[in-house]
């Protein structure tokens, strides 16, 4: 009885840890990134996923361009790259024959950016795309592991004022926490120049304008407030390394590709937390029936706030300068906007002339989070890094975004009969 008892008993301890193997084994696949072509992964015009086969295969031998260092040839991971920002400086790091992987878990990014990205560029080693979550720390040291980056351009964040006040905790993890992750995994794989995106929401409301890199940052929003902690985390970070880093704060982003590849195709539910030229080219559209303004009360001339309004094309040769100029065991901090600030009116009034309609517009009380006046003064990027903003004509820079926006309807999605 007592060797039949043991023999039970070490039968049934092997089939526990024969099941709890298999367990772990499958939580452990399960967490893994999924590449380009993952079977099956796509998304609609609005982001969501759904199924499509169509997608390509990257073979053994294009994986393996990606998984080496090549001499000439200047390997960047692009964290957010389907987004509008990420898609529009991916294009011109192609351009600039870099190679690119980009990085994006497609909450806010679009594949079909990524689509069109790879239609401009199909040989191989160029472009691949990498379906992950940078709040998952082993897919982010996987992905890491296996391709031999050079640089990482850290663009992947929520990024709207008034829904961070709303959803502060999302902001925290997904801005300050994940940034963490990914100067955790540069660290582990030697990786030694980061150019990272921030934000004008870290100054909060300046006493002085223009705001320098000297301004006090004293973020009053949570969106702000995470962008602030994650710059704190590189800058700690980068006194013990010879990371060699660059920190952009820009300020609000308009435009879009001259050449007409490229626009900014937010959600359909994030409309109301997005970008004012967002608003505005949906009420000239019909999708809404008019532009609300949001607060009529600040001090300045017209009552309305004031920015500094970036085209993303400036925006985006800012980046490609900043990561030429990076140096070794050096923090580098950059304001990255026009130095002229405009009203929400005035706005408002060119977003009129460039789409050729009389855009309906209500006025409402402020949204919570906002400030009255931010407008930049760029003189340290023009000095150090012989940066201009060279898209200065608001005007100009509306009517291109608004070409893309009448001909991608249903953004990056099939389009919608205008019948």
């Amino acid at each position: 009885m007592d060797i039949n008892d043991r023999k039970q008993k070490s039968i049934l301890a092997g089939t526990v840890l024969l099941a709890s193997a298999l367990t772990i084994f499958g939580i452990v696949m399960l967490r893994q990134p999924t590449l380009y072509n993952s079977p099956g992964l796509s998304t609609s015009g609005n982001g969501e996923h759904k199924s499509n086969s169509s997608l390509p295969t990257l073979s053994r031998q294009e994986n393996g361009l990606f998984q080496q260092h090549e001499a000439g040839v200047t390997h960047v991971l692009v964290t957010g790259g389907a987004g509008y920002i990420g898609s529009h400086a991916a294009l011109r790091l192609l351009k600039d024959s870099h190679r690119v992987t980009i990085v994006d878990n497609l909450s806010r990014g679009n594949i079909g950016a990524v689509k069109v990205l790879e239609k401009l560029f199909p040989e191989p080693g160029r472009l691949q795309f990498i379906y992950a979550d940078l709040g998952d720390p082993r897919a982010v040291n996987k992905i890491f592991a296996e391709n031999a980056f050079d640089a990482v351009i850290h663009f992947a964040a929520v990024a709207y004022v008034g829904e961070s006040t709303l959803d502060p905790l999302r902001y925290y993890h997904n801005i300050t926490s994940n940034t963490l992750v990914v100067l955790e995994a540069m660290a582990s794989h030697g990786v030694k120049k980061l150019i990272y995106s921030s934000t004008c929401a870290t100054y909060g409301e300046p006493k002085k304008m223009p705001i320098t890199e000297e301004t006090p940052q004293l973020p009053i929003n949570p969106y702000g407030k995470a962008k602030k902690m994650a710059e704190d985390i590189i800058q700690d970070f980068s006194k013990k390394s010879d990371m060699a880093v660059v920190i952009l704060r820009y300020f609000n982003v308009i435009g879009s590709d001259p050449e007409g590849r490229l626009g900014e195709a937010p959600r359909p539910e994030l409309r109301e937390h997005g970008r004012i030229s967002g608003a505005c080219f949906d009420a000239a559209s019909g999708i809404i029936t008019g532009l609300k303004v949001r607060g009529t009360d600040y001090n300045t001339p017209d009552g309305t706030c004031i920015r500094d309004y970036i085209d993303v094309n400036d925006l985006i040769d800012a980046h490609m300068k900043a990561l030429a100029n990076a140096e070794s065991q050096q923090v580098k901090t950059y304001n990255v906007g026009t130095g002229r600030g405009k009203s929400v009116k005035e706005f408002v009034e060119a977003c009129k002339i460039a789409t050729g309609v009389n855009i309906k517009v209500e006025y409402l009380d402020r949204r919570p989070g906002d400030y009255a006046e931010v407008y930049s003064d760029p003189s340290k990027i023009r000095q150090e890094l012989n940066w201009t903003a060279q898209y200065t004509d608001l005007r100009e820079s509306l009517r291109i975004a608004w070409t893309w926006q009448k001909s991608h309807r249903n953004g990056y999605g099939p389009p919608i009969d205008a019948h």
